[in-house]
């Protein structure tokens, strides 16, 4: 894909290999993405690695919800990093905020020296916070390599206006990595729009799966499809 980066959020195995297929460049490794996405267990990120030669990168996050954690859940999460590292991870994701929704510096850079030498990024607990520009200018001088953001809107191309400002204001010493709502329909005005070098594509290259016999439980998931992402792959490479 030329220069450009694909990254597909996912909660299976299953998936994984589909991603990898399709041609996508990195998978973001998560549990439960209906909540958002949480870590996954180790023997996950175990297998993961195992079927994987694209980049793996690892959800930290301890919990759904917001993004303001208790002592007890940061500390959850500097095992976790430290568990991505044993299992040879290329990177982590994570983010932390304030209960202001400012990113929380001092926890954050410690995260951040953890998980060294491995790639960071903050997460989309970057879309509540209430300076963008002023957050992003917070996580460059952490030292963390991308965000993923959508822009502070539900979807990319609602936030394209502001991806488009933090591309500008960044002046390339970060990533930024537009995310939600991204597919082969509206690819190439995102990556014309704002001359990104690195995508997130989830529900657009995945199929729901319902499962009625589980009654109670209202089961459903999301499974990657390898002709979504193929599909994908190639209207990027149409650039």
């Amino acid at each position: 894909m030329s220069n450009i980066h694909l990254e597909i959020p996912l909660d299976s195995i299953q998936s994984a290999i589909a991603a990898q297929a399709g041609g996508a460049t990195r998978v973001e490794l998560c549990a439960d993405l209906q909540s958002g996405g949480i870590t996954p267990s180790a023997g996950m990120i175990a297998l993961a690695r195992k079927v994987l030669t694209i980049k793996l990168h690892v959800m930290i996050r301890p919990r759904g919800g917001n993004f303001c954690y208790s002592s007890e859940e940061f500390e959850v999460m500097k095992r976790d990093i430290v568990a991505a590292k044993e299992f040879d991870a290329d990177g982590v994701v994570f983010g932390i905020l304030t209960g202001s929704n400012n990113v929380d510096i001092e926890r954050t850079k410690e995260l951040v020296a953890l998980a060294k030498p491995l790639s960071v990024t903050f997460h989309r607990a970057f879309d509540p916070t209430a300076e963008p520009f002023k957050a992003m200018e917070e996580i460059i001088n952490l030292g963390i390599e991308r965000i993923l953001t959508s822009g502070q809107k539900q979807t990319a191309m609602e936030g394209l206006p502001l991806i488009k400002g933090l591309v500008k204001a960044s002046k390339e010493r970060i990533i930024i990595m537009p995310a939600s709502g991204i597919n082969a329909k509206n690819v190439q005005t995102i990556l014309n729009e704002t001359g990104v070098s690195e995508l997130h594509s989830g529900t657009s290259v995945a199929d729901t799966i319902e499962y009625p016999e589980e009654g109670l439980f209202n089961a459903r998931r999301q499974i990657v499809n390898e002709h979504k992402v193929r599909q994908l792959v190639e209207t990027i490479r149409r650039r």
